[in-house]
């Protein structure tokens, strides 16, 4: 095959990167100031429509947006006292299932991929395929509470803070148990929001006899999510 190539053609890189490079670093102090500008207001509006994205995305209204959670863990919480009670007091799906603290949340939005990636798989898109898989999913849930000692629970209800003498007594006597054997909120509600779906007892044994027997991307996860492992399979049962 013929070589067509112009003649010189192969200094025109070069010679365009050197001139590129002297035109960068040739610049007076005001075009440098100009060129700090403007990423310094690129920076603003990146960081100012990631956050955006962020707290879109962390909404009660996003999570139900999807038929999947709408027609099923939707309305089961509709009918608990997280949802409607006395006091007003609503705690929504990321209250419960997205972390607080910044460098958790992250982990746990980059976690949500694996979710949008099984809805368009229609992994559970009908009722009948959430149930199939429902009990895995609970397995899932409860294991990241249990680790992190529930600690989105905790971002409303802590031990520290509650006074028994105006529990009732058998929650009183229940909580004080709890707290003297080293329990953590799912332990005891893990049906507070939601339907236990069949054979739990059993399977949230099984989850705690397997806790520590997980996957290298589980693993890192339990570390970026402060993931105490350990402490939960020591923990009376």
């Amino acid at each position: 095959m013929t070589d067509v190539t112009a003649p010189g053609a192969e200094h025109n890189r070069p010679n365009l990167l050197k001139r590129l490079w002297r035109w960068f670093f040739s610049r007076s102090k005001y075009a440098w100031g100009l060129i700090a500008l403007v990423f310094f207001a690129g920076g603003i509006v990146f960081w100012g429509g990631f956050n955006w994205a962020l707290e879109a995305t962390n909404t009660e209204a996003f999570c139900v947006s999807c038929h999947e959670m709408k027609d099923n863990v939707f309305m089961e919480y509709r009918n608990t006292v997280h949802y409607s009670n006395k006091t007003g007091v609503r705690a929504t799906c990321p209250d419960c299932h997205v972390p607080k603290e910044w460098g958790h949340k992250m982990v746990r939005k980059i976690q949500a991929s694996n979710e949008l990636w099984h809805k368009f798989l229609g992994s559970i898109d009908t009722q009948e395929k959430f149930n199939a898989h429902r009990l895995d999913l609970s397995k899932s849930v409860w294991r990241a509470m249990k680790t992190t000692d529930s600690r989105e629970c905790r971002n409303c209800h802590k031990f520290g803070s509650m006074d028994f003498s105006l529990q009732e007594p058998r929650a009183a006597k229940l909580h004080e148990t709890g707290l003297n054997e080293g329990k953590t909120c799912i332990d005891c509600h893990q049906g507070v929001a939601h339907k236990l779906p069949p054979q739990a007892p059993a399977a949230y044994q099984q989850m705690l006899d397997n806790i520590d027997n997980v996957g290298p991307v589980q693993k890192l996860i339990d570390v970026l999510q402060d993931a105490d492992v350990a402490k939960a399979k020591a923990a009376k049962r």
